[in-house]
């Protein structure tokens, strides 16, 4: 990381700088009011972070997760963010107070490490998702890069998974991000009202991660099912002159 001081030490951007390096926080740009470009993608966006919060996948995979969309992610001083639409971080946490500007957003520095995995979301050609972008995460070191084409923008491939190979990125095979435990697909089905195909983490088994409201769903008719079946049970009862009801002596 460059710092303003001409007799500074290079720095790992990865850790911490010496106390009497650290950078004036205030040069950087974390809110810029920007809107994100659509419904669509503020919607994606959601649908990457909460199912992770929802399905409790820290626990699950035994270590601490950090799961963000449309946050800046800051590499060096006097550079400006990247900004994915998504970004998932493992092994790191955020500070118990996010106003002061140094937990705002993602400075690699403080967490010690670029994101494991960022999602880009593509809705017309001037992103650079395959140029510029997938050249700057590679040199960051993000370990997984993926790109989400629902309206086929760049090519006929809706759904592109890259690992990084060395400093560069390679396919990943079937979508199974393997250091991370997590893989993506594609899933068609309706989401806050609108049925589309939409980028959804999954299992291994490629079942995806269900959001709260699937959650909520799901448990509503496990307890219909169990009501149902207590239900029937009675119903035997009754028929064999058994009230289910009345208290065992």
């Amino acid at each position: 990381m460059t710092v303003t001081a001409a007799t500074a030490p290079e720095v790992d951007p990865t850790k911490p700088p010496p106390a009497e390096y650290l950078p004036d926080y205030d040069q950087f740009v974390t809110e810029d009011d920007a809107p994100v470009d659509n419904f669509f993608s503020e919607k994606q966006q959601r649908l990457l972070t909460e199912p992770l919060y929802s399905a409790r996948m820290a626990e699950r995979l035994g270590r601490p997760l950090l799961a963000a969309a449309n946050v800046g992610v800051f590499y060096g001083e006097g550079q400006p963010a990247i900004v994915p639409d998504a970004l998932v971080s493992l092994d790191v946490e955020l500070a118990a107070d996010l106003w002061p500007k140094p937990n705002r957003s993602y400075f690699i520095w403080r967490f010690g490490k670029p994101p494991d995995a960022v999602v880009e979301i593509v809705s017309n050609r001037e992103g650079g998702e395959l140029g510029s972008k997938r050249e700057r995460y590679a040199q960051l070191g993000v370990a997984y890069y993926v790109v989400f084409d629902p309206q086929r923008v760049l090519g006929e491939e809706v759904l592109r998974c890259y690992e990084l190979r060395g400093r560069t990125y390679a396919p990943c095979a079937g979508g199974w991000l393997e250091d991370i435990g997590l893989g993506v697909r594609l899933w068609e089905g309706e989401y806050e009202g609108v049925k589309a195909v939409w980028l959804r983490w999954c299992d291994r088994e490629g079942n995806v991660i269900p959001t709260g409201a699937e959650l909520a769903e799901a448990e509503r008719q496990r307890a219909e099912a169990e009501r149902a079946r207590a239900e029937r049970l009675a119903a035997r009862l009754r028929a064999l002159g058994i009230d289910p009801d009345a208290e065992a002596t």
